[in-house]
């Protein structure tokens, strides 16, 4: 999907959730053909001609200034992501635009990140892409997420285990919730970074293994993910209901920092120090069976 494409689905489906009465304008006459608003409502509200909002909702957004840009938000009710995203189609839209694209997503980390991670030692934390690409972890990290690095695919992928990995069902209590924060988030990167190659293939992939993905994809909802909560159920201690935050590794452009914590006192608390010896377990079995496997040589 070329950035005028994205830009015409966005608006219209946010164009879509609004009705004249969350709008405050009056309803006359029979059945509306259109749900939501329609554009010339839009337009009105916006303060701008029906012939330039047209134009903007069929994804010409080059040109355009900051102030229509807040009253088309406006009028939509955007919340703070929406509004984010409506910027940042318009930035992809500006002449231009490819030649300042952001730097390439970095695909592995610095060694001095990988120290940071390890010297947190009683939270799982780990660092990942825009593409949700899991590139470090400090090992209890590793070991909550020890069911999305059962598969073989490296980098590990937020967006491919929910998609494509049956265990995802298990894990994720609310799956239906956790796919849809996912493409949210997928979605809203895809504003930032139109031309990510890496993204692009991604999104074809899922979209062409599941129509779970293709559904929601289609719907242009965008989210930010930078505090919340988790509840997951891992195989081996249980459930869990971990608060998160999510922190930008400011040195390199795309990377963020996550780590989750539990409540001091709490159940959860309890199975994080039984995850943390059951990867203690698990990384000293290992080192036997590899130490094993040298003296046999």
């Amino acid at each position: 999907m070329d950035n005028r494409d994205a830009v015409r689905e966005f608006l219209a489906s946010r164009r879509a959730k609004i009705s004249p009465e969350q709008s405050g304008l009056p309803v006359y006459g029979a059945k509306r053909r259109v749900p939501g608003l329609r554009r010339g409502e839009v337009a009105m509200l916006a303060g701008v001609s029906v012939e330039y909002y047209t134009r903007l909702e069929r994804g010409n957004l080059s040109g355009v200034s900051e102030g229509v840009l807040e009253a088309v938000a406006r009028a939509l009710q955007l919340d703070d992501a929406e509004r984010s995203h409506l910027f940042d189609l318009a930035r992809a839209a500006a002449p231009g635009s490819r030649a300042r694209r952001r730097p390439r997503p970095a695909e592995s980390v610095r060694r001095s990140v990988q120290l940071s991670l390890n010297a947190i030692t009683s939270a799982p934390a780990f660092v990942r892409n825009g593409r949700m690409d899991i590139l470090a972890a400090n090992p209890l990290g590793y070991a909550l997420y020890s069911e999305m690095y059962a598969g073989a695919a490296r980098p590990a992928n937020h967006a491919r285990f929910i998609f494509l990995d049956a265990r995802s069902h298990s894990f994720y209590p609310d799956w239906q919730r956790a796919a849809n924060d996912t493409v949210a988030i997928l979605r809203t990167e895809a504003g930032r970074d139109p031309y990510d190659r890496g993204l692009t293939d991604l999104v074809g992939e899922l979209s062409t293994r599941s129509e779970e993905f293709r559904t929601l994809w289609a719907a242009h909802n965008v989210r930010e993910h930078y505090t919340g909560v988790k509840n997951l159920h891992h195989p081996v201690v249980g459930d869990l209901h971990l608060m998160y935050e999510a922190m930008d590794v400011s040195a390199d452009a795309g990377l963020s920092l996550l780590i989750y914590t539990a409540e001091p006192g709490s159940a959860s608390e309890d199975a994080l120090r039984l995850l943390a010896s059951w990867a203690s377990t698990n990384r000293r079995v290992k080192e036997a069976e590899a130490a094993a496997a040298v003296d046999k040589v």
